[in-house]
């Protein structure tokens, strides 16, 4: 027997070849990426819009701006900022669709130190006003669609300045027209002329006035991404320059196929989801990227179409999105070889689905790992090296990670014991600062030591790849033995009439512990009973692991980036319950 120690960092020995073990980060703001960009690639693409309007049969794609046009709105969208009053340190709501207006408002917001709120906008008035008041945000940019949930909680809100902007405002002739007259004959039209309180953002970008100068510092925080983190109510993650540039630079190194000003990113994710604004927006800006971009990606086949014709090479997107692909059935009339690389996150990423969509694609599909205090990623499957099945992949340069004990918190030993699980722990240039105002759940996420507690369960094998064994909060309590969904699920999406499960345990209220309930969503015109599930689940897992309830569902409940809202399901099946006792 060998008395060897194993490495602190086994991974590193397995980084595609090319990826270096630790980066050399800028001194940098967000803002220095575009300026780098504008710089040397003043005519390439920037921002092509494929926005959701069917004309003739076909989504429509248009209006291109050039890096240079883009810096250029940019520029004057801050210093229409800086003339309403816009400083250092304050905040800037945006409650917009994936659109050049979403980019051209938040540089601006970076060129003047300013800091971003990112606001959902499937949010309600309560939800907005629960947002707007805990951030102190004084400013909101938002689509006109959205106005009315604003007007009604704007009196309870520090919010001086509304900026409204319309979806084609950036489009050229003759859409730009053709969209504008469509959408004013809709039911949902919302005219803002008349409100005194409305400005438009097309008339501030007229403004003449010259930029102001460069005002953010690296270590300011530039966003507050809200979360509801493991516990409590909704919190801002105060992610600054440095946390972000930092993480796209991670992901630049990463993905070793990229070319710089040689890329197509298919935008398709939301930006105010801190995956897409990464992922995305800024991965797109700093490699001078075109940003192919997509306000609204379902159904699936516009996404399909548009990687088609606008032959998108970078795809990040969510598992949904690659389920609905391969499992569409006219997915054979779409050529989709333009795609080399694809991260998948915010939710596990089912191995035959992986397998799967690299065959139809030729390029390569993997799944990472990231949340919301690290700016989002801290793991990924290599590029080109070997993909793990059900792993989330190595730590990214500069990237500590560990397993401590899900009860005591000590640290547990890092052999690749496969038997070896605790909560999983993060430490590098990514992770957040804090949370906002709410020192003692900072306290609470990041330890002395500078160690972010993600709450997820996890392994790691010999060779430093990682497993999520599930969320600590999803845990499953049958009969005082622990399932984990993520391990029913997976078996589940391996039988052939299945298209999305997700598993959850609804407490019971005699015995007091969970049944272990599965929501299943069926293939297009496939067929099989619950009990025909049970069955397949019994030849696959231990007893206790097998679901005692399974519902088919037509979908299942996700949010904006397609993560299962398990807490929906199992709220829905209490409610179920409460009736069947009265």
């Amino acid at each position: 027997m060998s008395d060897r120690q194993p490495s602190p960092k086994p991974w590193l020995a397995h980084y595609d070849r090319s990826v270096p073990a630790t980066l050399s980060y800028p001194e940098a703001t967000l803002n220095d990426l575009l300026a780098d960009a504008v710089r040397k690639y003043p005519d390439h693409p920037a921002t092509r819009f494929a926005l959701r309007y069917i004309l003739g049969g076909r989504v429509m794609v248009g209006g291109v701006l050039t890096y240079s046009q883009l810096g250029a709105l940019v520029e004057r969208f801050a210093a229409a900022l800086r003339k309403l009053g816009v400083r250092r340190g304050d905040r800037v709501a945006l409650m917009l669709p994936n659109s050049p207006h979403f980019i051209i408002a938040f540089f601006a917001a970076m060129r003047l130190g300013a800091i971003v709120v990112n606001t959902n906008p499937t949010y309600t008035a309560r939800e907005l006003k629960q947002q707007l008041v805990d951030s102190g945000a004084q400013v909101i940019v938002l689509l006109n669609l959205f106005y009315p949930r604003l007007k009604e909680v704007r009196a309870e809100t520090a919010v001086e300045h509304v900026i409204v902007a319309h979806i084609y405002e950036t489009l050229p002739f003759p859409f730009k027209q053709l969209v504008r007259s469509r959408q004013r004959r809709e039911r949902d039209w919302v005219d803002v002329t008349g409100e005194p309180d409305a400005r438009l953002f097309s008339d501030l970008l007229a403004t003449a006035d010259p930029a102001p100068s460069p005002a953010a510092q690296p270590d300011d925080v530039a966003l507050f991404q809200y979360t509801g983190g493991t516990t409590g109510a909704p919190k801002a993650a105060m992610l600054t320059h440095r946390n972000l540039v930092c993480n796209t630079m991670q992901v630049r190194a990463w993905l070793t196929s990229g070319v710089e000003g040689g890329e197509k990113v298919m935008a398709a994710i939301p930006f105010f989801h801190v995956y897409g604004m990464t992922v995305c927006m800024l991965y797109g800006i700093a490699m001078a990227a075109e940003l192919v971009i997509v306000p609204n990606p379902r159904p699936i086949e516009n996404v399909m179409r548009i990687i088609s014709k606008e032959r998108c090479t970078i795809y990040p997107g969510v598992p949904a999105m690659y389920i609905g692909i391969v499992n569409n059935p006219n997915v054979a009339q779409y050529d989709l070889k333009s795609v080399k690389a694809c991260i998948s996150g915010s939710a596990p990423l089912p191995v035959e689905i992986q397998k799967r969509f690299n065959a139809i694609t030729g390029g390569r599909l993997v799944e990472g790992y990231g949340l919301t205090e690290a700016s989002p990623v801290t793991h990924c499957n290599p590029e080109f090296n070997e993909n793990r099945a059900g792993s989330i992949g190595l730590p990214f340069p500069d990237t500590d990670a560990k397993l401590v004990d899900l009860v005591t918190g000590a640290d547990l030993p890092m052999d690749g014991n496969p038997e070896t699980i605790g909560e999983l722990c993060v430490r590098g240039p990514q992770v957040m600062k804090g949370y906002w105002n709410r020192p003692d759940e900072t306290a609470r996420t990041i330890d002395a030591d500078g160690w972010l507690h993600t709450g997820d369960i996890a392994r790691m094998d010999a060779d430093g790849y990682f497993y999520i064994v599930d969320r600590k909060k999803d845990m499953i309590n049958v009969g005082g033995l622990k399932v984990l969904p993520r391990e029913v699920e997976e078996v589940l999406f391996t039988h052939p009439a299945v298209l999305e499960a997700a598993v959850v345990g609804v407490p019971h209220p005699a015995r007091g512990d969970d049944t272990l309930t599965a929501f299943v969503v069926l293939k297009p015109e496939a067929s099989v009973t619950a009990d025909a599930l049970k069955e397949f689940c019994k030849q696959n897992l231990a007893p206790y692991k097998v679901p005692r309830v399974v519902e088919f569902r037509k979908e299942l409940p996700k949010t904006q980036v397609g993560k299962v809202l398990r807490r929906v399901l199992v709220e829905e099946a209490r409610e179920r319950q409460e009736v069947a006792g009265e």
